[in-house]
């Protein structure tokens, strides 16, 4: 993996118009262990022109739906023949157990295998006109957006790239993808088998490596871009908003999240305590949805906290590769040092470390050990309220389902929640009180490619997977014919 890794552009590969590099580091050990080429606004600019190109000339949309349905499950079967390949790389530079990794693997190849399926079935509709003349055949079409830039992040870079590329080739649209600097390496290497492979029109597909700072920019700024679909931080998605006014670009962001869990206290505890620890601890609490407020009924409040502390407290970290870790290192330096100063400030708010738990562990990689906060007061803290990103949850207490509308609504995100109750009727209402694009009862986390998946308020805009997922690449024309 040391060697130099370059674009994929207009079906070719190379290094582009930058001299300039990336250096790609192990988070488990903080080694470099490649790089990638960092692309210039120019880099950028030729590949809007390749993905535009591939697309007026209509050599993927003029194929049979049938044709091209076949095209992504060919694709999806030859990634899973490369899924060693690809569940090592991902482990390499993101650091997520190889499990994991193997398990993204078969989620990327499933939502090609869904959207091959996709592909026809958003049909236009046919319509009687409102003021009853009947000498005109009114219908709607269904057609690609045009060209799309996919930023995706560095927390599952695999299976969020295939989040986006697939529905948006399903769609008709031609693609850029622009990986996330951290964890650049299998989007790099999909490009790689892309050219040697030949399954699609060149241009069609394009993958561009680069900062964010640099290369997203430029894809956010270009007018010949004409939607954006990006997962990441709020913060960025911000600027992204800003950025696509140029030229009304359509924006689909999914970003960040505070997600509440509430425990009642008639739940089935063995099953709700190991839910709710791998609600935050699942890749190092590196995920958008992960449960980090936990809300745990008052007369169930300690045994639940101390069990939440005693699994993270036995979690085995380390490694990726290692078949025995079950959470492996944060990103990167800068990352863990967030993490950390997050802790710390928890502490000094006067939060409970319950268990220990919330240290570094040795001196090579990033990797800290799961922190389990208890706060039993009223009084706002920032590790409650703030997205860490990182194995930190804040446990808090609350009383009956009066309470659950308030606290699972006072925060500006709505990307997850959860629910852990026998009655299904406090569920229900549970559901309804949530302001939040997903709701799980009495589990945590379950994602399916036939569920929408966003959020509400600065948790994003629009849906990705699902028929949504393929309706964010589509516009709908209306048609009046005098018969």
């Amino acid at each position: 993996m040391s060697e130099m890794r370059g674009h994929f552009i207009g079906g070719r590969l190379g290094a582009g118009r930058s001299t300039q590099a990336i250096d790609v580091l192990n988070p488990a050990t903080g080694d470099r262990i490649g790089e990638v080429s960092a692309a210039s606004p120019q880099d950028v600019d030729d590949a809007v022109d390749a993905a535009k190109r591939a697309f007026e000339s209509k050599a993927w949309q003029s194929r049979s739906t049938a044709d091209r349905g076949a095209a992504l499950w060919e694709l999806s079967d030859r990634i899973l023949q490369h899924q060693d390949e690809f569940a090592e790389l991902e482990v390499r530079d993101n650091g997520m157990p190889l499990a994991f990794a193997r398990a993204m693997v078969v989620n990327a190849a499933g939502a090609l295998r869904y959207y091959a399926g996709m592909i026809g079935k958003a049909p236009g509709i046919a319509t009687d006109l409102n003021h009853g003349q009947n000498d005109v055949h009114a219908y709607t079409r269904r057609e690609p957006v045009g060209v799309v830039a996919a930023i995706t992040p560095w927390n599952a870079p695999f299976a969020l790239l295939m989040a986006k590329l697939a529905p948006a080739l399903a769609a008709g649209c031609s693609i850029i993808c622009k990986p996330a600097e951290q964890a650049p390496l299998t989007a790099s290497r999909l490009g790689e088998l892309l050219h040697e492979w030949k399954m699609f029109p060149e241009g069609q597909i394009n993958i561009v490596n680069g900062l964010g700072s640099v290369a997203g920019d430029a894809l956010a700024h270009h007018h010949q871009v004409d939607k954006i679909t990006f997962t990441g931080s709020t913060t960025t998605g911000r600027k992204l908003i800003a950025a696509s006014a140029g030229n009304f670009k359509r924006v689909t962001l999914e970003l960040g999240g505070k997600s509440p869990l509430f425990i009642f206290d008639d739940a089935d505890l063995e099953k709700a305590i190991p839910a709710a620890a791998m609600a935050i601890f699942l890749n190092a609490g590196q995920v958008c949805l992960a449960g980090s407020r936990l809300y745990i009924q008052r007369g169930i409040y300690d045994r639940v906290i101390e069990g939440v502390a005693k699994i993270g407290g036995a979690m085995r970290v380390g490694d990726g590769m290692h078949a025995d870790t079950q959470m492996g290192p944060l990103i990167s330096e800068q990352q863990m040092a967030r993490v950390l100063s997050y802790i710390e400030s928890g502490v000094s708010e006067g939060a409970e470390l319950i268990g220990g738990g919330g240290q570094r562990i040795g001196d090579r990689g990033y990797f800290v050990s799961p922190a389990v906060f208890a706060h039993r007061g009223e009084s706002e803290i920032r590790i409650a309220r703030e997205e860490i990103f990182g194995p930190v949850v804040t446990a808090m207490p609350f009383d009956g389902l009066d309470d659950v509308e308030r606290l699972a609504n006072d925060t500006d995100y709505g990307l997850g929640s959860g629910v852990f109750t026998r009655d299904l009727s406090t569920a229900h209402q549970v559901a309804k009180r949530i302001r939040a694009g997903n709701v799980w009862i009495n589990c945590y986390g379950l994602l399916d490619k036939s569920m929408p998946f966003g959020g509400f308020k600065q948790s994003g805009w629009g849906r990705e997977s699902g028929f949504e997922g393929i309706s964010a690449f589509l516009e709908t024309k209306s048609v009046f014919a005098m018969l």
